[in-house]
């Protein structure tokens, strides 16, 4: 009885010790005072003032412009590589899956530098476009192992059965496997529009001048100082991720049933 109370209490602590700063910054948010030192009433103020910033703006439409396009494309390329794979030889299946770990084994930086490194060298000016590549780049394993997961729960012959009776390729797949791995693109898609929201490291290195996500927008405001409308910014990028990551494991429990 007593461990099974030790274990609350601990299990209590270390969930305090996560989301206190959160729950700091979002009690603050709403504070009337520029100052973080003591609470000065309740108001919108900051959000209006966050709304009325061009530059957050701009960020905010670059931030859902390059998440919408590389989670379109990481989804896209993800699945027909998850196809792909599903049809190998297990030995090649091992050899192609542990290659595509390795973007999500790495650390954020060593990913960022890689690919502004190898921008540079092949002349290409950093911006919108680099910044898109970068996103669709790490997106694309995690894509891969949402799809694949639902290759492997179907029937190994369909493919060949549906051909047997006459579909094309593109038809077979199209009316009997995309139906079958339609849960797993789904939240595949999800997890990259998530992940590209949420990306600062890699994007900082990918970007050029005249763009920048939110992440990067936060960095460069919070350099001057914190200010309200950072407290603001992040609670509803917060709110935002949070909601998507209770849609995926919604998505994901519904899927195991």
């Amino acid at each position: 009885m007593v461990n099974k109370w030790i274990k609350r209490i601990y299990t209590a602590m270390m969930f305090i010790f996560l989301y206190a700063p959160i729950a700091v910054l979002i009690v603050f948010s709403f504070n009337d005072s520029k100052s973080t030192a003591k609470w000065e009433g309740f108001t919108f103020e900051w959000y209006q003032a966050l709304f009325d910033n061009s530059y957050i703006m701009k960020s905010l439409y670059y931030t859902i412009l390059v998440a919408l396009v590389s989670a379109a494309l990481a989804t896209l390329i993800g699945t027909f590589a998850a196809f792909g794979i599903y049809y190998m030889k297990v030995w090649k299946q091992k050899l192609v899956l542990n290659v595509n770990s390795i973007p999500m084994l790495n650390p954020d930086i060593v990913t960022g530098v890689s690919l502004m490194t190898l921008f540079v060298a092949m002349n290409i000016q950093l911006g919108l476009m680099t910044m898109i590549i970068a996103h669709v780049t790490f997106n694309i394993p995690y894509v891969v192992l949402s799809v694949l997961p639902k290759f492997r729960q179907m029937p190994g012959e369909l493919m060949e059965a549906a051909l047997d009776l006459g579909a094309t390729p593109w038809y077979a797949f199209k009316k009997v496997i995309l139906p079958e791995i339609k849960p797993g693109i789904i939240t595949g898609a999800l997890i990259a529009f998530t992940l590209s929201i949420d990306d600062f490291v890699i994007s900082f290195f990918t970007t050029g001048s005249g763009v920048s996500n939110l992440s990067i927008a936060i960095y460069s405001m919070a350099r001057r100082g914190i200010k309200p409308e950072i407290n603001a910014l992040s609670t509803l990028m917060f709110g935002s991720v949070l909601v998507l990551l209770l849609i995926i494991n919604k998505r994901t429990k519904i899927e195991d049933i």
